[in-house]
């Protein structure tokens, strides 16, 4: 990959997490990605399952903030993500990745209203996550449809949780 493109990845990358886009990534972003969330599926958020959401949206932030926020201004700038996370990403994204997995394992929970002990979501559901947390609307669907690899019509946590580190394993121009 040529720095132009790895440039265009990072910011890529950048850009999912500053959910406001504010040129920083904090706790605000991940707070409003918890909410876009809660509202798609119409769950409260004073709710244990809208709470497990928020939850799981602190915990992102503080595994993001710990490793990137280099500066401790409590912002993620893009050359602090640059330099900080996506080293991490590149190096270990599926160690990056489980400081996501309270925040997915939370959304997992959201978008299925009938079952308080889902591990799996629906690749509609899916559909639904992505689109609200900035996928545009022609690539969610078939995002969300290739995850389900098996074609069974469920994708689970774990499958969700590579999917993750697999998109935010960026490899570096000379890697």
């Amino acid at each position: 990959m040529d720095s132009a493109e790895y440039e265009r990845k990072i910011a890529a990358r950048f850009a999912t997490f500053d959910q406001d886009g504010s040129g920083y990534i904090d706790r605000e972003d991940f707070s409003t990605a918890a909410k876009a969330v809660l509202a798609e599926f119409a769950v409260a958020a004073r709710s244990a399952k809208g709470q497990a959401v928020f939850a799981g949206a602190e915990a992102f932030w503080q595994g993001m903030a710990g490793i990137a926020d280099v500066d401790g201004d409590q912002r993620v700038s893009r050359e602090e993500f640059v330099t900080g996370a996506a080293k991490r990403l590149r190096d270990n994204p599926h160690r990056f990745a489980e400081i996501a997995r309270p925040f997915l394992r939370a959304v997992i929970a959201a978008a299925n209203p009938a079952d308080e002990t889902a591990r799996d979501a629906t690749p509609e559901a899916t559909a639904r996550v992505l689109r609200v947390l900035g996928t545009p609307e022609e690539l969610a669907g078939p995002v969300a449809a290739a995850l389900d690899a098996d074609g069974d019509g469920r994708i689970t946590e774990d499958e969700i949780l590579a999917a993750f580190a697999g998109y935010c394993g960026v490899a570096a121009p000379d890697a």
